[in-house]
């Protein structure tokens, strides 16, 4: 399956769902989640968060992470993906905008969190690069899609 099959019910369900359940694996080798709220670029996944947090720690025993969107219309996306610290200023600076100029509920000012601004070095920004992007759920046999759609990369 190309990506192109699935980005438009990709961007909707995440868009709208917008919070998501990410979990790293810690130095003992045991599962640790939290929620956050990712953004989106085609299949690039952003997400502002501390840069001197326990995921800091977690991201460089295993830079592998996995995500779960999940709403009560049982639409769900499931995302594994490799999480690295995209410290370049240009990097940094495009993404910051691109959350201020995004519409609520996605979008936000990553400022009422880090004031420092997007040069500022309390907040950290991770790049999630997926090696696999599940969407499925109860609800979508009933709406005549497969129970479980699967795409990687090379299948482009």
């Amino acid at each position: 399956m190309t990506f192109e099959e699935i980005a438009a019910d990709f961007a909707e369900r995440t868009q709208r769902i917008v919070w998501c359940t990410v979990a790293t694996i810690d130095r003992a080798g045991r599962p640790r989640t939290r929620i956050l709220h990712p953004i989106w670029e085609g299949t690039t996944g952003w997400i502002a968060t501390g840069r001197h947090s326990l995921k800091t720690k977690h991201l460089a025993n295993n830079p592998y992470v996995s995500l779960q969107y999940w709403d009560p219309m049982q639409q769900n996306v499931n995302v594994e993906a490799m999480a690295e610290w995209a410290d370049g200023a240009e990097d940094r600076r495009r993404i910051w905008e691109f959350y201020k100029s995004t519409p609520p509920p996605l979008g936000y000012d990553i400022g009422d969190f880090f004031p420092g601004g997007p040069d500022g070095g309390a907040w950290g920004l991770l790049k999630l690069t997926p090696c696999r992007i599940e969407l499925g759920g109860m609800a979508d046999p009933a709406a005549g899609l497969p129970s479980r759609r699967v795409w990687t990369p090379g299948e482009d």
